[in-house]
C-alpha cells in the first residue's frame, strides 16, 4: 500500500486563499462601490487594481496576494480589504484563516451597517427558557429582549435599558443581588474588554461617559483598567419568594455579530427552579385578577 503523498500546508493554504479572494471579486459589481460600470469589461465584478486602491493596498502587493504569493500580511490590511469586497464576519474569519493569521474571536467583528430586526427564531429560545430568565442584549449592552422570568428575578424591561447603567443606578437591583460588590469589578472589565474590541465605536464611549458622572464606584473601577472575559457569573438574588441562585453564562450570535444571548440557570443543589416557577405562577394569577377588575 503506498502512502499519501505528503503536501505542504501553506501551499494548499494560499491555493484557498487565491480561489476565495477570486470568487469574493466576482460578486461585487463596480455600481457597489461607487465606480462607474465601464463598457470594457470581460467579466463581473472589480478588477485586482481597483480593489487595492479601494483599500489602500499597492496593486502589485495584493496581486501577490491573489496568487498566493508567501507574502507578509496585517490584520488591518484584511479587514480593509475585507470591507471591499463586502465580507460578512465568517467569511471575514475565513480570510484571516486562509492568509495566516488568528481570526478574531467570534462576535469581535463590528459592523458598520445598522442592525435590523431580532430573528424570531432567537426571540423563541429565549422565551422558552422559562421559568428561567433569558435575555438578549446589544453590543452597548442595551436590553432588546427579556422574557417575563428575567423581567421578575432580574427587575429588567424589555427595550430601552442599559445593564450596565442598571447595575450601578438601579437601587432595587442593587439590594436585590447578594453578591454585588464582588461581581462590580467584573462587570466593569468585561464592558472594558468589549470595548476595546471595537475601537472607534462612539457607542460605547456614550455609555461609559453618561455613567462616569452618575456613579463614583463605577469611575472608580473604570479606572482600574481591568480586563476580562464575561465567562460564567454567579448571581444570588432576593426575592419574594426566597433567594435565587443562578449561573449565568453570555453567548455570541454567529452570524449576528451586534448582539449577545443572556441565559441564566439555576445553580445546582438549589431550589431556584422551583422558585421561579411559583414566582410566574404567582404574576400569572395576579395579571389574571387585574384583568378580571378592569
Amino acid at each position: 500500500m503506498t502512502s499519501p503523498v505528503q503536501v505542504d500546508p501553506n501551499t494548499v493554504r494560499r491555493a484557498n486563499l487565491r480561489e476565495f479572494l477570486v470568487a469574493r471579486r466576482a460578486r461585487i459589481t463596480p455600481e457597489e462601490v461607487g465606480l462607474a460600470p465601464g463598457s470594457r469589461r470581460r467579466t463581473p465584478g472589480l478588477r485586482r487594481e481597483e480593489v487595492a486602491v479601494l483599500a489602500g493596498v499597492g496593486t502589485s502587493w495584493y496581486q501577490w496576494l491573489e496568487q498566493g504569493r508567501d507574502i507578509t500580511v496585517s490584520s488591518q490590511v484584511l479587514d480593509a480589504i475585507g470591507r471591499v469586497l463586502k465580507l460578512d464576519e465568517p467569511e471575514t474569519r475565513h480570510l484571516y484563516a486562509l492568509a495566516g493569521l488568528n481570526p478574531p474571536p467570534v462576535g469581535r467583528i463590528c459592523p458598520n451597517d445598522a442592525a435590523g430586526p431580532v430573528n424570531e427564531a432567537l426571540i423563541h429560545l429565549v422565551n422558552t427558557w422559562l421559568p428561567n430568565p433569558g435575555m438578549i442584549i446589544d453590543r452597548y449592552w442595551n436590553m432588546v429582549v427579556a422574557n417575563r422570568a428575567a423581567e421578575l428575578a432580574l427587575h429588567t424591561t424589555e427595550t430601552g435599558w442599559n445593564c450596565l447603567h442598571q447595575y450601578f443606578l438601579d437601587d432595587i437591583y442593587r439590594e436585590s443581588l447578594e453578591n454585588w460588590s464582588d461581581l462590580a469589578p467584573h462587570v466593569v472589565a468585561t464592558y472594558r474588554s468589549e470595548m476595546t474590541a471595537c475601537p472607534g465605536d462612539e457607542g460605547f464611549r456614550q455609555v461609559v461617559e453618561t455613567l462616569l458622572p452618575q456613579s463614583e464606584e463605577f469611575a472608580e473601577l473604570w479606572a482600574r483598567q481591568g480586563v476580562a472575559h464575561s465567562g460564567v457569573n454567579k448571581k444570588s438574588l432576593s426575592s419574594r419568594v426566597g433567594p435565587l441562585h443562578f449561573e449565568s453564562v453570555t453567548l455570541a450570535v454567529p452570524d449576528r455579530a451586534d448582539l449577545r444571548i443572556v441565559l441564566h440557570n439555576p445553580q445546582a443543589g438549589s431550589d431556584t427552579r422551583a422558585k421561579m416557577e411559583r414566582l410566574l405562577a404567582e404574576d400569572e394569577r395576579r395579571n389574571g385578577l387585574r384583568l378580571v377588575a378592569g
